[in-house]
């Protein structure tokens, strides 16, 4: 792998891997609609809008691998969601098609399960369960990944992350925080490892409350080396502020927003 895209450069995430990967590769090729700083040595800045094919195609040019991170990040309408998250990641799976790509790295989230109880401990064989809009574009976005992995013969891994923070703020957190050395740990293994058609990942740290089970991807050499319960101690001691519905699932606050159902009939 020599050139690397990573899409949605400019967010939290890709702001991260490109600290974290720079040298590693011969390219890391960036690019957002957002600001980018200047390119500097074995960088190259691209701008796309990911909802134009077009533009998405003109950047997968001579490309080896894309970390695809653009999205609306968040819960948001469907109006916002549609165009950035569906039509996006769509275009990036058919633009890595056209261009001959060899490797997808999608970033999926934890709220694609997001509406399991957190006393489940659950690995990749679980059914989708989104907890938002938001979460019913990362479901859309890992069966792309499916269908292009059997379709096209593309490697795809979807990652569904947890929360990357410098570090955990709640108790929620102490089970689904992804470290930022962990997460350019991750994307790393993901970029160059031995080949693979199709896998889903949990993107967790090496966290003592982890609930989720990364099952039969040892080969990807991932060992996270942070833990969560090293900041427990002084989340405990803070009042549990977490509503009724959020801390009965992986999901937290995303299961509550405009739920109106009967919480007796999610097993």
């Amino acid at each position: 792998m020599n050139r690397i895209l990573i899409t949605g450069a400019a967010g939290k995430i890709g702001s991260i891997l490109r600290e974290g990967l720079r040298g590693r590769y011969a390219v890391l090729r960036l690019s957002d609609i957002a600001p980018l700083d200047p390119a500097r040595a074995g960088e190259e800045i691209v701008r796309a809008n990911l909802a134009d094919l077009a533009e998405v195609e003109g950047a997968m040019q001579g490309v080896d691998c894309v970390v695809h991170l653009g999205a609306i990040v968040g819960e948001e309408t469907w109006d916002k969601v549609l165009p950035n998250n569906v039509v996006g990641t769509w275009n990036v799976f058919e633009a890595a098609r056209r261009q001959g790509v060899r490797r997808v790295i999608y970033a999926s989230s934890h709220h694609a399960v997001g509406f399991y109880r957190r006393a489940r401990v659950i690995d990749q064989t679980v059914v989708p369960r989104p907890d938002s809009l938001y979460g019913v574009s990362k479901v859309f976005g890992e069966a792309v990944g499916r269908l292009f992995a059997d379709k096209h013969g593309i490697s795809v891994v979807c990652l569904r992350i947890g929360a990357v923070r410098d570090k955990p703020a709640d108790r929620r957190l102490l089970h689904v925080w992804l470290s930022p050395r962990d997460a350019v740990q991750l994307v790393g293994c993901c970029i160059d490892a031995p080949d693979y058609h199709f896998i889903v990942v949990y993107g967790v740290s090496n966290n003592r409350r982890n609930r989720y089970r990364n099952a039969g991807i040892e080969f990807l050499g991932y060992r996270p080396q942070d833990d969560s319960e090293d900041y427990a101690a002084d989340i405990l001691r803070t009042p549990d502020s977490e509503d009724p519905i959020s801390r009965q699932f992986h999901g937290g606050p995303y299961t509550q927003m405009g739920f109106d159902g009967d919480l007796a009939r999610i097993e």
